[in-house]
């Protein structure tokens, strides 16, 4: 489960589009940021995807991703040209194909590799979709299959692209717009497939084009009502409303954050229960919190050359965004090893869970401990870029990086001096312990 979202220049107070996204898998599936340079390609060479291969472009974009480890595709990434793409799992009466195509994943990485704008990274994923078709298991532990929808921007627009199947409509954002685990394109698009209305009209699920809703023909009930995807495509849009004008960097991550109205007045409010899942997702026992905000990202796309602030982390209430540089010059630092579903203390991801499991110990308590440098330290972060040159940048990434490593350290040993007052629920214990297990970690 994810949510992403999106805001145009025009109201934001930078002038630049701003996406942002919190990617939700399973709690112990590490995710990595890896960049690629552009390539050149020869005729008739094929590109293995994560269960299929196609035949490759003669060149590919140089591209920044964030990956679940054991996905060829990505959760979002940019591309030198700008282009951001995050996607989304929906779920819809058509059931999802379960033998081997296109992931939504695959489709991310494929576009963003081949397009040098929002529009053609839409038309890119279009074909290739209905070329190849979408599916196949993207489930880590717990096996699950789904249709895909995207946001995708550039500098200068953003679109959202829904499929089922291979049947999908586009619409062009004008302001603001957010997506989570639902479909939401209503009566009104931009652009579809041209068997979209008729197949809802043979399956009876409308009588024609006058009262066709996309979302209400095609959504599924069980998995869109337990993933609470609709409360959280409005909280996200409510409070990106609530900023209009006036929204920046700091605005997104607050969103990706965000633990919905209840935390905002609540200081002992802490994660658990089985449904209750918000845009920052903690995972906790029950079939429907399975997932964990496993990384987060914000593009602040400057046509002069857009910053991406990501985590490169879990739970970005208890993380660090850091600035990367992505364009003519790629500004990602050395990470260490990619990460697998085992702990490793040399990879980024795993370094930080042993903070967050210990957060997770009592969160009303030990979070407010450092959660007040953390938004210093972002703050100093965004001063040092503002007031860098673009040659700096790459070095000025790579010592961000640094700092916030050195400053997770040492908040490690704050939490672990902070004594426990509140721990959690049973249930919620329980499943973390069983997750630790598994993943050979003593928070």
């Amino acid at each position: 489960m994810c949510d992403t979202m999106v805001a145009l220049g025009h109201v934001t107070a930078s002038g630049h589009v701003l996406i942002a996204k919190n990617s939700d898998r399973e709690a112990n599936e590490a995710q990595y940021l890896v960049q690629y340079p552009r390539s050149q390609h020869a005729p008739g060479e094929l590109v293995q995807c994560t269960y299929i291969q196609i035949p490759q472009v003669s060149e590919t974009n140089a591209v920044l991703l964030s990956r679940p480890f054991w996905h060829w595709g990505a959760e979002i990434g940019c591309n030198e040209h700008g282009v951001v793409i995050g996607n989304e799992a929906v779920f819809s009466k058509v059931p999802a194909n379960k033998e081997p195509a296109l992931t939504g994943m695959d489709l991310v990485r494929l576009a963003l590799e081949r397009a040098s704008t929002a529009r053609i990274a839409l038309e890119t994923i279009v074909s290739l979709l209905e070329t190849h078709g979408q599916g196949g298991n993207c489930g880590h532990l717990h096996t699950l299959y789904y249709h895909n929808s995207f946001l995708i921007a550039d500098p200068q627009e953003a679109w959202v692209l829904e499929t089922v199947d291979r049947l999908w409509a586009a619409e062009c954002v004008r302001d603001l717009r957010t997506i989570s685990n639902c479909l939401t394109i209503g009566s009104e698009w931009d652009l579809a497939s041209d068997d979209l209305v008729p197949y809802a009209v043979d399956k009876g699920w409308c009588r024609g084009r006058d009262d066709f809703h996309f979302a209400r023909s095609f959504s599924d009930w069980l998995y869109t009502s337990f993933g609470a995807s609709r409360a959280r495509v409005q909280r996200s849009y409510d409070l990106l409303v609530a900023e209009t004008g006036h929204i920046a960097v700091p605005t997104m991550t607050r969103i990706l954050r965000d633990h919905g109205p209840a935390a905002e007045h609540d200081p002992q409010w802490r994660p658990g229960g089985i449904t209750n899942m918000k845009i920052c997702a903690h995972a906790s026992w029950g079939p429907a919190r399975t997932s964990n905000s496993t990384a987060s990202w914000v593009a602040d796309l400057d046509p002069a050359g857009p910053i991406h602030w990501v985590t490169g982390t879990s739970a970005p209430c208890t993380g660090v965004f850091k600035p990367v540089p992505f364009g003519a010059v790629m500004g990602l630092p050395d990470l260490g090893p990619a990460p697998t579903d085992h702990y490793d203390p040399a990879t980024l991801w795993w370094q930080h869970e042993r903070l967050h499991r210990t957060v997770l110990q009592d969160y009303a308590t030990r979070l407010p401990v450092y959660a007040p440098a953390r938004d210093e330290l972002e703050a100093q972060f965004r001063d040092l870029v503002a007031t860098a040159g673009p040659a700096d940048h790459a070095a000025l990434g790579a010592r961000c990086f640094q700092m916030a490593h050195e400053a997770e350290q040492a908040w490690l040993a704050q939490m672990q001096a902070t004594p426990v007052r509140r721990r959690p629920g049973l249930l919620f214990r329980r499943h973390w312990d069983q997750l630790n297990r598994r993943a050979g970690i003593e928070p």
